[in-house]
Order: C-alpha cells, then structure tokens, then sequence
C-alpha cells in the first residue's frame, strides 16, 4: 500500500493532545478538515488518525485527533510524518503532477537523445525545478516551464525538454 506525505508533526501544543503540523502539501485545506482520515508513519506500521478539531496558526495547523486529546497520549507523535492513502490523492489539472510521479522519468531532447533521468523535485517559488542526474556530467536542472518541458509521458516513462540555451553550461 502506498501512502504519500502530507505533513509532520514538530511539537505538542497545550495540554488536550493538539499537535503542531509542518505542511507537506499543495492541498492543506483539503487534507487537514475535521472528520478527515491521516495515518500516522510509524517504523513499523500505520496508525489511523480521524482529525476532530483544526486550526491554522501562521504557516502550520493544530490538529486535534479523535481519542487522542492528551499530551502524554501525543507526546510520542513528535518528528513522525503524516500521509493519505493513493486512493486519497487529489486528481490534478492536465499538465500537473505529484513529484512521485515525476521522479525517475527518463528525460530526452527534442532529437529523442536521452539526457538523463529526474532525480529530485525542487519547489523554488514560481514554478518547480527538476534535477536532471546525468552520466559523467554534473546534475542538469530544469525549470518546469511550458518553454522547456514539452511533453511528459507518465504511462511511457518519458519526459521531452529542450534545454534552452544557458541551461546546460
């Protein structure tokens, strides 16, 4: 079963279990709404966790879960992740993708000549970044803009880019 990040939890807050949550997540209204299902990454298994009461503080949320409205009972939560299930994803518009499904795509210039493969998704502001990992050459990155990445391919594994002049030096 897979599970995708959606946030981690940095401290307790208060004394009646709420949690401080660092958001993981493009969708955080979405994910953090009372009655919603998290589950809790644990080294060894999953803990379903149903949200009982929200707020937003600055750029994090305080979350309460049902049955857990004690510190001592939160206390151990403190640096674990929380995640959704596959099946609990957001569908996304055409032409946006979940960093998962980018990663490890084989990239190719306009000529089909493989460049490389995606190995890192950077979120740097006004659009994401892609590093390129390369064979005998430093790490390409490449700004996921309409002028640079022409065409993915989740079902073929494959990305088109052209890399504009200045990219690669």
């Amino acid at each position: 079963m897979s599970f995708y990040e959606v946030g981690q939890i940095i401290n307790t807050h208060g004394i009646h279990g709420e949690v401080k949550v660092k958001i993981i997540t493009d969708f955080p209204d979405e994910r953090f709404k009372k009655g919603k299902m998290l589950y809790l990454l644990l080294p060894d298994r999953e803990l379903v966790l149903k949200i009982m009461a929200v707020r937003k503080v600055k750029q994090f949320y305080l979350l309460t879960f049902e049955n857990y409205q004690d510190i001592n009972l939160v206390e151990k939560f403190k640096g674990l992740k929380l995640a959704v299930k596959e099946e609990q994803q957001q569908k996304l518009a055409d032409n946006n993708f979940y960093h998962h499904e980018i990663i490890g795509l084989k990239v190719f210039d306009e000529e089909n000549n493989e460049i490389g493969e995606i190995s890192e998704v950077m979120s740097l502001g006004a659009n994401d970044v892609w590093s390129v990992k390369r064979v005998g050459k430093k790490d390409l990155l490449l700004p996921a803009i309409h002028d640079v990445i022409k065409k993915v391919d989740i079902a073929n594994g494959s990305i088109i880019a052209d890399v504009l002049d200045g990219l690669d030096d």
